[in-house]
């Protein structure tokens, strides 16, 4: 009885690498997608933690105040202004990418 060795087909080797392989890199592209580091337009704007600490100005000034108060809405103003102006320019470069797509 003879056994018929069928010569050696590199190309048999590739089709079985190239599953695994096209998985690999779109896993990788899909990965890269999801992983923008771009922290939010309003990142710069001061958080409310800091506030009462600013507001009560190393002590001099006491809670409930009218100084105080005045300062915490100054500061509540403010910080909203800012996150109004971060959504406007956000929405006027959807607007501009709109009108030009090319």
């Amino acid at each position: 009885m003879t056994t018929l060795v069928q010569p050696w087909n590199p190309w048999m080797r590739l089709k079985s690498v190239r599953p695994p392989l096209l998985l690999l890199f779109a896993a990788l592209w899909l990965g890269a997608c999801a992983t923008r580091n771009e922290p939010p337009a309003y990142a710069n704007v001061p958080s409310t933690d800091d506030d009462d600490a600013y507001c009560r100005q190393g002590g001099k000034v006491a809670v409930g105040s009218p100084d105080y108060v005045y300062c915490r809405k100054d500061r509540d103003a403010a910080r909203n202004a800012a996150v109004s102006r971060a959504d406007r320019k956000q929405k006027d470069l959807a607007e501009w990418m709109l009108n030009h797509p090319n």
